[in-house]
């Protein structure tokens, strides 16, 4: 039998899983990763340390798995992580210094929540690129673009100059390999890259924008500090991969510290939420859907997951759709073409912070010391301890649901700026209806509000989307996220749309990695279906290996709960535009 490993690198940990081909996970291993914050929004990591932890991941798994002569039986390995900047000296490829002070080489990524380069990001917004049409209209300063232009404004510029720039998937995918094969994933989500033939482009990165941007010298050497331009051979194949791709077996050197054999397939670098859309997106159902039923006639391949939207939700929060047309949305990332498949465009919406919000609000409250208490007394999370509490305080008031506990608590939680739709990094957060208590049933009421805030806003994701032209019938949600009922059921709610739980709820996004690993593998082999594309290939894997999803569906919108919902939904689009109006009439001073 043939087994697959999928490795995940997100914020704050590095994951490692191995799979059968029946797509059950057999063992997994999870080590954390360091973060350093030597000044407020600059955040640092380490290569070195994710690379080890990688590895030690690896070998646990396979030492785990009970499997015999498990290291010759690993045919694909498949890597995501955070779209984090890697910087390495292009002469000798060891670690550079990212700042803020530049004193320590280890720290050699920029974390993609850093949100140093805000003067850099807001010049790059004014050039009015085309580029910039492909990123909602304008860059965020999570992207890789404006912080490499803040390295070139605040380093050494002999240091600089020998400099080259990696997004942390294709870091990994050239760890393991020695190839620098650059994802589409990683350049055209992240770096502002367009495909061949997209508004012209015959390079892949656009020579006036760089230019326009003071970064003139990423045009050296035909752009070899990016990774080199875009081209395509006389049959078609292109030098940059798309997901799932084969771009080459393990070296020697990866093979040993792996303990797996050096004739495992790599597949091409994916971003984790794009992992997490290939982990969750194809699952079935045990609960038929009739929307999902009616649209899927007549459709074969990755063409099915369109009308899908996949929210891969972890301390952040990304949508992404499938289409095979361009469709244009205001703030939304994209349209992205030859991300997840080749002449297949897709759209990434996103709020910064979802579980980092949920985690802000519980840490930050006086009674959170109780509750803590209470979760170890009762051995249950602290979630289910606040969703138990507010269904007992909801009986207690006799009232009709737990929404009518916050009837009066209007909470908008963007603490860290909206990423979408508004695309405003300068919005905060603000909440109506305090009051002076601080027990645990307050500590409720601003839980239940901020898992609100997070449901109301991915209804206005989807209402842009929807909008604009995207024909969306259902979520298809992944991560720890979905083990809370209440909220689950307050987004299938906001949106109206059903929302599917994968089968792995914790583990889509390793899982989706695992799942290229055995695309990979696939297409590294001489007598595969030559007849088939990569992502034909890659969508059979992913409908064969997912497995069935539970359904939650919206409850009636002439229900109570639901027009309380659409209220307060119009009262949450009036926050947001008047914390604008505020923010206009302080700064016109």
């Amino acid at each position: 039998m043939s087994y697959y490993i999928g490795v995940d690198v997100g914020t704050g940990s590095a994951r490692a899983c191995l799979i059968d081909l029946n797509g059950d996970i057999l063992s997994i291993k999870e080590l954390a990763i360091d973060r350093q914050e030597l000044k407020p929004g600059y955040i640092t990591q380490s290569t070195n340390q994710i690379w080890n932890n990688i590895c030690i991941c690896i070998r646990n798994i396979l030492q785990e798995s009970n499997v015999d002569d498990i290291s010759s039986k690993i045919k694909g390995i498949g890597f995501d992580a955070t779209c984090s900047l890697v910087v390495l000296n292009s002469k000798t490829d060891q670690e550079v210094a990212v700042g803020p002070n530049f004193e320590d080489n280890d720290q050699n990524v920029i974390l993609w929540m850093d949100h140093r380069a805000l003067i850099e990001t807001v010049e790059i917004n004014s050039t009015d690129s085309k580029c910039l049409k492909y990123v909602g209209g304008q860059m965020s300063v999570e992207m890789e673009i404006p912080k490499i232009k803040w390295l070139k404004n605040n380093m050494n510029p002999a240091v600089y100059k020998d400099c080259k720039f990696l997004d942390l998937p294709d870091f990994l995918t050239y760890k393991a390999t020695g190839n620098s094969i650059r994802s589409f994933c990683s350049a055209v989500c992240k770096q502002g890259l367009l495909p061949l033939g997209v508004e012209g482009s015959t390079k892949g990165w656009t020579e006036e924008f760089l230019l326009n941007i003071g970064l003139e010298d990423l045009m050296e050497d035909n752009f070899v500090k990016l990774g080199g331009p875009v081209k395509q051979d006389s049959q078609g194949k292109v030098s940059f991969s798309t997901a799932g791709e084969f771009i080459g077996y393990l070296s020697d050197k990866s093979s040993k510290i792996m303990g797996i054999s050096s004739k495992c397939a790599v597949s091409s670098g994916i971003i984790d939420a794009y992992a997490g859309w290939i982990g969750t997106i194809a699952a079935s159902t045990k609960e038929p859907i009739e929307q999902l039923n009616n649209f899927q006639d007549n459709l074969n391949g990755m063409i099915c997951s369109s009308g899908r939207l996949a929210v891969v939700a972890g301390t952040s929060t990304c949508h992404i759709s499938l289409t095979n047309k361009p469709i244009f949305v205001p703030g939304v990332w994209g349209p992205y073409r030859d991300v997840l498949g080749h002449n297949f465009w897709c759209a990434e919406g996103g709020q910064s912070c979802t579980g980092a919000l949920l985690q802000h609000v519980l840490e930050t409250h006086p009674a959170y010391k109780e509750l803590c208490a209470i979760s170890k007394q009762q051995d249950i999370s602290v979630f289910e301890v606040l969703n138990n509490k507010i269904r007992e305080l909801t009986h207690q008031r006799d009232l009709i649901d737990e929404v009518h506990l916050i009837k009066n608590l209007f909470f908008y939680g963007d603490f860290h700026g909206n990423r979408s739709p508004v695309a405003d990094e300068a919005m905060r957060g603000n909440i109506i209806g305090l009051s002076m208590d601080s027990s645990l049933n307050d500590l409720c009421r601003m839980y239940l509000g901020a898992c609100e805030f997070i449901a109301q806003q991915t209804r206005h994701i989807v209402d842009i989307m929807t909008k604009s032209g995207y024909n969306l019938h259902s979520l298809y949600m992944s991560g720890g996220q979905c083990r809370n009922e209440l909220l689950m059921q307050l987004i299938s709610n906001c949106v109206g749309l059903p929302v599917v739980i994968p089968k792995n709820i914790d583990t889509a996004v390793v899982f989706g990695s695992a799942l290229m690993g055995a695309c990979a593998s696939e297409l590294s082999k001489s007598h595969s279906d030559n007849t088939k594309k990569p992502d034909q290939i890659l969508w059979d894997v992913m409908c064969k290996m997912t497995g069935q999803g539970i359904v939650v569906s919206p409850q009636d919108p002439s229900s109570q709960v639901c027009k309380l919902l659409t209220v307060k939904y119009q009262i949450y689009l009036d926050m947001i535009a008047t914390q604008k109006r505020y923010r206009s009439m302080v700064n016109g001073l």
